[in-house]
């Protein structure tokens, strides 16, 4: 295949990936496949419909969903009635997520405030015609959103015994999930870590990394990186007392203890012994000789 080939190649599939989605019934929907946002900034999923069949719509409801059908999640949903050009929210509605666009043209996108790494997945856009044949329409292919978000470390811990091994924990955040790296006493270490969790898979913006064989006395850093950033943590062993050691400070501290006590016992029977012939002495002093016969 040639680059002119190769190109065309390209340019369809971008064409087809970005077509509207075409009903039986005259209903078509344009949303995009994709919808790349950054953590905590807001962001807008397009979603836009036409009905040839019907030019003015008195009632309209939008839904949106995280996932397909029944089994997903509905974060929005508005009403409008009597040909209003206001899409009322239900009342219990969270207040992330808004209509971005005029329904009544036929522009149904959505934005949601602050994104966040669990708003990533899939998401479908709806119109229900209330009242009207083939009134209903959702796209199938839907749009994925993915939420991208520097790294950040949630934790660094230390677990095992010196006699079993010591082993230190890295629990890091980030999507595209981050790389981890370990620096050790001298140089970079190679870690043991698990696969990295699917894709689609709940959770996929964590991962644990894990160094083992890690040595009392040394620090050690985790540091996490993607294409937005990185972040560091540092966690330093105490040195190990020995054993040895520490049985020989109290086989010395117990006589030591002991002998203190005797000398304590000697010291404070010689003090009274001493009271008491100091006092007999006195006690004569102040008699005098007795000369009574």
């Amino acid at each position: 295949m040639d680059l002119r080939t190769f190109s065309i190649s390209i340019t369809l599939l971008l064409l087809q990936s970005t077509a509207p989605a075409a009903h039986d019934d005259g209903w078509s929907m344009t949303v995009p496949p994709e919808v790349l946002a950054r953590e905590g900034y807001p962001v807008v999923l397009p979603c836009s419909f036409t009905h040839p069949h019907q030019t003015h719509h008195s009632s309209m409801q939008v839904v949106w969903r995280l996932g397909h059908g029944h089994t997903g999640t509905v974060l929005f949903r508005c009403s409008s009635l009597n040909g209003s050009q206001h899409c009322q929210p239900r009342p219990n509605q969270d207040q992330r997520y808004r209509l971005e666009g005029n329904h009544r043209e036929h522009d149904l996108s959505l934005r949601i405030n602050s994104a966040a790494l669990q708003d990533s997945g899939r998401y479908y856009c709806r119109v229900e015609l209330p009242g009207q044949l083939h009134g209903n329409y959702e796209n199938k292919l839907g749009t994925r959103l993915r939420v991208e978000a520097p790294p950040r470390i949630l934790s660094l811990t230390v677990e095992g015994a010196v006699d079993a091994g010591l082993k230190a924990l890295c629990r890091v955040q980030g999507s595209p999930l981050p790389d981890v790296q370990w620096m050790g006493p001298d140089d970079y270490l190679e870690d043991d870590t698990g696969l990295p969790l699917s894709q689609e898979a709940p959770g996929q913006h964590r991962t644990t990394s894990q160094l083992l064989d890690v040595q009392p006395g040394g620090q050690y850093t985790c540091t996490a990186s993607n294409h937005l950033g990185k972040d560091q943590a540092m966690v330093y062993i105490l040195p190990s007392v020995p054993e040895k050691i520490t049985s020989e400070t109290h086989s010395t501290a117990l006589p030591l203890m002991l002998g203190l006590a005797l000398a304590a016992k000697v010291v404070l029977a010689l003090g009274l012994g001493g009271w008491i012939l100091n006092a007999f002495h006195s006690k004569q002093q102040t008699e005098g000789p007795d000369f009574t016969s």
